[in-house]
């Protein structure tokens, strides 16, 4: 027993076999066996280390972004007379954050303080005070009900409400907009990157964009896909939306800025690419985009408010992308998937070989091939 042991010991450490080679002069083995290493051979090559880059080590990126607005336009509203609007009173918020609105219609009420009036019709009629329940308030109405129920004009009645009167009254909605002038406004965009296991970082006003460029530059997606400064008009256009439709009631619009790097190369050829996308589907329920806001004063020791409600576009913007940089690892394990692909490969045509070319040894193992490249396939793209 014990020497069985000891041969058995000696055979495994210090013998070693090979499988017996056999030659099979079959065409269609042959031609077979090739034309599938040709295509993994140009799956290996083709995509995995030139459209894949299979080679290289991946990092994200790490954004930051600011804007500026600028334009100037003059509105002559009935009750509010001639006004200049500019940045500072058309973009919300006022800091600059990556996610901004720019007004470009509204609707205005003067003169609100706190008091006694009816309610808008469009919150709900009354017919008695019963139906005014006091000390509650209307889904979509503007103050606390009082329990009474009044004529709000000869021919409706609504419930009494203590708030801010007179009450909004926002049925019509101005057509054409009153800021349509923002279509010719322009947009500042700062982007900053970083890509933080390589160390670079990046700003959108790269090496081409220069101070004197920077003046007089209007962003074209052929003739200034580099300019950072866009015309609002031209960003809706290129979202696929009507600037003139969208103002009256408002929408949204995203703005991507993609970095796709290649850091193997000079990192000034990692430049940023701009699209624009419409986020906004016109339909009949809660159309556009809007909200309120209100500029407050006193008069004769009382608090008095103009309030707006405010439509506009808002943007946001979305900041993607990714560098790549040769690293021995991934080539390693690239490589290592071709081989094991070839290997798997030669070790089922075997089958096929051993059949001697039948038409069913080539169909069953062609079966095989195909399962077993499908899944390394698969592996070697995780």
């Amino acid at each position: 027993m014990e020497q069985k042991f000891v041969e058995s010991l000696s055979s495994f450490l210090f013998e070693y076999d090979t499988p017996r080679m056999v030659l099979v002069r079959n065409k269609k083995v042959g031609l077979t066996f090739r034309l599938i290493q040709l295509v993994v051979l140009a799956y290996i090559i083709g995509w995995v280390f030139l459209y894949e880059k299979g080679y290289q080590s991946r990092d994200g990126i790490v954004s930051s972004v600011s804007v500026k607005l600028k334009g100037m336009t003059l509105t002559n509203v009935s009750g509010m007379g001639p006004h200049i609007w500019d940045a500072a009173d058309y973009v919300f918020p006022p800091q600059g954050d990556s996610s901004f609105v720019v007004m470009t219609n509204f609707i205005i009420t003067q003169g609100q303080k706190q008091g006694r009036c009816p309610e808008n019709p469009e919150a709900g009629k009354c017919d008695e005070d019963s139906k005014c329940t006091e000390g509650k308030y209307l889904r979509g109405g503007q103050g606390i009900m009082t329990g009474k129920c009044v004529n709000f004009s000869s021919t409706v009645k609504t419930c009494e409400i203590f708030g801010w009167c007179p009450v909004e009254i926002d049925d019509f909605v101005p057509n054409p907009p009153l800021l349509l002038e923002a279509e010719n406004f322009t947009l500042f965009i700062k982007n900053s990157i970083t890509f933080p296991r390589f160390k670079v970082s990046r700003r959108n006003l790269v090496e081409r964009v220069t101070k004197h460029y920077l003046r007089n530059c209007t962003y074209h997606k052929v003739r200034d896909p580099l300019c950072p400064v866009f015309e609002l008009g031209y960003i809706v256009e290129e979202s696929g939306q009507t600037f003139s439709a969208l103002a009256q009631k408002g929408g949204v619009v995203g703005i991507t800025i993609s970095w796709d790097c290649d850091l193997d190369w000079s990192v000034k050829h990692c430049i940023p690419i701009y699209n624009f996308h419409g986020l906004y589907n016109d339909n009949n329920l809660s159309p556009g985009f809007n909200f309120r806001y209100a500029k407050y004063y006193r008069e004769n020791g009382s608090d008095i408010r103009t309030l707006y409600k405010v439509f506009g576009i808002r943007f946001d913007i979305l900041v993607n992308g990714k560098a790549g940089k040769f690293d021995i690892i991934p080539t390693m394990t690239t490589i290592g998937s071709g081989i094991g692909i070839f290997g798997v490969v030669s070790a089922d045509l075997d089958i096929f070989g051993g059949g001697g070319g039948s038409r069913g040894a080539m169909v069953a193992s062609l079966q095989i091939v195909a399962g077993d490249l499908l899944g390394l396939l698969l592996i070697s793209r995780q």
